[in-house]
């Protein structure tokens, strides 16, 4: 049987980061920049005034008081957007806006709170220092500086960012299409009817929502038998809007085994055993004259979950241009014994992960609880759990109390 270790670095062989292309600013959310990006013009581009208030020149307001205030004549109206040039001489002021441009002459802003708000002439009552409530071109941004670099996920800050520097268009690498397909004579769409022998099909819209919580577009194109011709000809059909293709059940080796049955023959899929519970049988290659990407998911509902986290994740990350890392783990102490694990399996067992203040300082900040139902296909504990605690090949028991690695499901990242 193959490592875990070795799946995953052959998984991301298979794939590679998607070609970049020039996309609009809120078709490029959620993409990865393929370019860094950086700033025509300093920001602010000009200076401003942060505060609505009166521009002043500093020296005129020098020992303004309630008690001994200033009085100004206003010689102009700024507002923000202003595009005259307007110039104060000393003695004078000019009523402005919040980021209207700072009239030339006028060394700050006095707020209007400091002020009786008058529109002819005004009474300042507290002192300001050159500069206080101006905002300086440039102090944000300079000419020519790097804002965002390549390799950054566009977000809605990235989003302001790249508006704020003039950009309309950018080149980013998108979000990978992923594709999902069950397999299963016994699958049913949730919200009809169940008949004798038959369950109500999730993987496909967990593997679906986990695509998307990865970052990336899903479609989710529900199941198909285990009818060989049907399982070829809809893989066919999914490959125009795939940039890979995810398909879960038929595997195994079981004489229904479609996916398995169909893509051997094609020459360009292995399956293999991956020495790990769950989530043994795993496949991948390439299908169509694409060559695009498929890895094919056992069909046990837990199973499928823990190999998408294991070894679907990280190969999204690289088609999509970030770092292909693993899931993050910890150590944390068992609060319950693991009672048997199989020898030569990596175990991973969905488990609760609770940060233990009181042990924060001998080193051991977290604690674990293994779930009391860890079969393949049981569901039920799945949504509580938010890790994976690890127990090595080589163990087939644990006591209460044992440290061990503990994989961080992205919720708890």
């Amino acid at each position: 049987m193959k490592s875990v270790e070795q799946h995953v670095l052959d998984l991301l062989e298979l794939v590679a980061p998607i070609d970049p292309v020039e996309l609009g600013l809120i078709e490029a959310h959620g993409a990865v920049l393929a370019e860094p990006v950086t700033s025509p013009v300093s920001l602010p581009h000009f200076d401003n005034s942060s505060m609505d208030g009166y521009a002043v020149v500093a020296a005129d307001v020098a020992g303004a008081s309630p008690e001994n205030p200033v009085r100004l004549p206003v010689v102009a109206d700024i507002p923000a957007g202003d595009t005259s040039a307007t110039t104060i001489r000393p003695g004078q002021c000019a009523r402005i806006m919040t980021g209207a441009p700072l009239p030339g002459g006028a060394t700050a802003v006095v707020p209007v709170e400091w002020t009786d708000g008058g529109t002819e002439q005004v009474s300042l009552t507290r002192d300001v220092s050159d500069g206080g409530a101006v905002r300086r071109s440039g102090e944000d941004i300079e000419a020519g500086a790097e804002v965002l670099r390549e390799g950054v996920r566009v977000g809605a800050a990235e989003m302001a960012v790249l508006a704020s520097v003039g950009r309309r268009t950018v080149r980013v690498r998108p979000r990978p299409r992923v594709v999902v397909l069950s397999t299963g004579e016994e699958l049913v769409e949730p919200g009809r009817p169940l008949g004798p022998g038959q369950i109500w099909e999730s993987n496909s819209f967990m593997l679906t929502a986990a695509a998307l919580d990865a970052g990336c577009t899903a479609d989710r194109y529900g199941f198909i038998g285990d009818d060989p011709a049907t399982v070829l000809e809809t893989l066919e059909g999914v490959l125009p809007q795939a940039d890979i293709v995810l398909t879960t059940g038929g595997v195994s080796m079981g004489a229904y085994d479609a996916v398995k049955e169909v893509l051997s023959r094609q020459g360009t899929v292995r399956f293999e055993k991956i020495a790990m519970q769950p989530g043994m049988p795993q496949g991948f290659g390439t299908v169509g004259g694409t060559k695009t990407p498929i890895l094919t998911l056992p069909g046990n509902p837990v199973s499928s979950f823990v190999s998408f986290h294991l070894f679907v994740r990280p190969a999204l990350q690289r088609m999509r241009g970030l770092p292909a890392e693993p899931p993050p783990t910890v150590r944390a102490r068992l609060t319950a014994p693991v009672a048997s694990s199989p020898k030569g399996k990596r175990s991973f067992l969905r488990a609760v992960l609770e940060h233990d203040h009181a042990a924060e300082g001998a080193g051991r900040a977290y604690t674990v609880t293994p779930v009391a139902r860890q079969g393949s296909h049981q569901l039920s504990a799945l949504a509580g759990s938010n890790a994976l605690a690890v127990v090595p090949e080589a163990v087939t028991e644990l006591a209460e109390g044992s440290v061990v690695e503990v994989v961080k499901l992205p919720d708890a990242y």
